[in-house]
């Protein structure tokens, strides 16, 4: 019997090249969603006409680049994607959705056996890592899809690693700014965080200033006004004990095609990677970037 069941991993295979690669997008109502569609319809990608989406839009056909997209409550999503992988056997989900639905998600889509790209954070993260290594299902899995952020993401890591303790008892500032619907701190923040920590910075999560205020992000932290509904801007400033050095690292981002395009990047990583069958099954955007993925 399991001889005449081919896995999905080997249905992957068999279509890899019959087609432009389809992903599917949640959720397709939300701005970062609709720009990794965006970016996906100018990568040549096929965008699946579905999508994952709060009971309250379930039903609702959303128009995005020129592509009607469907959208199903939560009631619907095991039949709906099962379905979809018989019809598209090398999808590939890209997940942007909020962070109290990253474990569901992920569940499902590791039950259904679809290989991802998750960039939503948030979520129980040690639950979402044991959740894809128990289900040996391909992943992409990073707080930071942007390329040029996860660039400098590396470098730190590699400070972190190479001068262990080099900022002992530097007192560390974090202010990060992003539009007023984002609920949870920066994934990007806390990974840069981790890497000072591990410089010998003492700082706990709690200590980081989180800006969602309009006024305060035009008057204080300097976010051009057309940008308050979709931008990140991440400072960190470091003071030696005595006060008389300091340093300061800053990365701002307006809009989102940074991510969307990197998030697109990650999908055609994560294609090559299912058609190598790598034994590797989990995977950041480090990796992306490390194997010159990115376009």
């Amino acid at each position: 019997m399991s001889a005449a069941i081919q896995s999905l991993d080997e249905k992957h295979l068999i279509r890899a090249n019959d087609l432009a690669l389809p992903i599917m997008v949640n959720s397709c109502t939300g701005k970062m969603g609709q720009a990794v569609i965006e970016a996906g319809i100018s990568a040549g990608l096929h965008i699946v006409p579905a999508s994952f989406g709060i009971q309250q839009d379930a039903g609702k056909t959303i128009q995005v680049g020129g592509k009607d997209i469907q959208v199903h409550g939560p009631s619907d999503r095991e039949t709906t994607l099962s379905s979809l992988v018989e019809e598209y056997p090398n999808l590939i989900i890209v997940d942007f959705t909020v962070p109290n639905a990253v474990n569901d998600n992920a569940e499902l889509y590791c039950k259904t056996g679809v290989p991802f790209v998750m960039g939503t954070t948030g979520g129980d993260r040690d639950l979402l890592y044991k959740t894809v290594e128990d289900s040996k299902v391909y992943a992409v899995i990073s707080p930071q899809m942007g390329k040029q952020v996860v660039a400098f993401l590396a470098a730190m890591e590699i400070m972190a690693k190479q001068f262990p303790g080099a900022f002992s008892g530097y007192r560390l500032e974090v202010l990060e700014s992003h539009q007023s619907t984002k609920l949870d701190t920066s994934g990007t923040a806390k990974a840069v965080i981790s890497c000072f920590q591990k410089l010998g910075v003492s700082f706990d999560l709690d200590q980081v200033q989180l800006i969602r205020d309009p006024k305060q992000q035009i008057e204080m932290v300097g976010v051009p006004e057309e940008h308050l509904n979709g931008h990140a801007f991440h400072m960190y400033h470091l003071t030696s004990p005595d006060g008389t050095v300091s340093f300061e690292f800053q990365h701002n981002v307006c809009g989102r095609s940074i991510y969307a395009e990197g998030a697109i990047d990650a999908a055609l990583f994560l294609a090559k990677k299912i058609q190598s069958k790598a034994d590797k099954k989990i995977y950041d955007m480090i990796d992306v970037l490390r194997e010159g993925s990115m376009r």
